[in-house]
């Protein structure tokens, strides 16, 4: 299926949010997610499922000031 990763068009060979960030090289990496303009949580990134065309953003933290 084709899900856009902060404006950039992927195919993903999972079902869901967590499999997507495998896929993506994330892995255990502390990020942020949104799913269609609404954050999912770390809990619930396994159960949450993906669809052809949804929009997901992912966010590192930045340090500085």
């Amino acid at each position: 299926m084709r899900i856009l990763v902060n404006g950039d068009l992927h195919e993903s060979t999972g079902a869901g949010l967590a499999a997507l960030l495998q896929q993506l090289g994330y892995g255990e990496s502390i990020v942020t997610t949104a799913l269609n303009g609404e954050f999912v949580a770390v809990a619930a990134r396994a159960t949450t499922p993906l669809r052809d065309g949804d929009r997901v953003e992912v966010l590192a933290p930045m340090q500085g000031g």
